[in-house]
């Protein structure tokens, strides 16, 4: 796994637009990945979200989930389970300015499921920032994909279930969330 100083090296901090909106996956990155989890009692954070977010949120950064939900489109999901999870998520880590969710399975060709650019286009265009200036944090090779292809900044924050081959592919590695944060902050000197 790439370290932080390894990634710098990799795409260096100058070639960033300041981050004016932080996106984030939903399971695996914010939340314990619970595979098509439509319990709400199920949502645990994972360790340092809280701390990260509210860091986010003490620089004024909007910050949203952009999250891919096939267990709708395979008859394992309703959308209102999807919608209580996202409650839930919200009420354990604080406010988002929205959640962004696709409802498709992998093969039905739409243009918002991750790597396709979707969700992170319509994220930044409702809130207002071009999607040069988002950075999407994610536990998988498809959430910066999704960025790369947005013209957002992605970075990958590997968990047991990221391939060897998404963290060499990634210009941005970070072994936590705490540390994803530090990256996106120093680049705008934010607190």
């Amino acid at each position: 796994m790439n370290s932080a100083l390894e990634v710098e090296d990799q795409a260096p901090r100058s070639s960033f637009a300041t981050v004016q909106a932080v996106l984030f996956d939903r399971d695996g990155t914010l939340v314990i990945d619970v595979p098509y989890n439509g319990d709400p009692a199920l949502v645990e954070p994972v360790p340092g979200a809280t701390e990260a977010l509210q860091r986010l949120r003490a620089a004024g950064l909007p910050i949203a989930v952009i999250s891919n939900q096939s267990g709708v489109a395979r008859g394992l999901l309703s959308p209102a389970e999807v919608d209580a999870v996202n409650l839930r998520v919200a009420e354990l880590l604080g406010p988002f300015a929205g959640f962004w969710v696709c409802p498709h399975g992998p093969t039905d060709g739409c243009a918002c499921r991750k790597p396709a650019p979707g969700l992170v286009l319509a994220a930044a265009a409702a809130l207002g920032v071009a999607p040069g200036a988002c950075a999407v944090i994610g536990d998988i090779g498809a959430d910066v994909e999704a960025a790369d292809a947005a013209g957002a900044r992605g970075v990958l924050v590997p968990t047991a279930v990221t391939r060897p081959a998404e963290v060499s592919a990634a210009h941005e590695v970070a072994p936590d969330l705490a540390t994803a944060v530090d990256l996106l902050l120093a680049d705008g000197d934010r607190p």
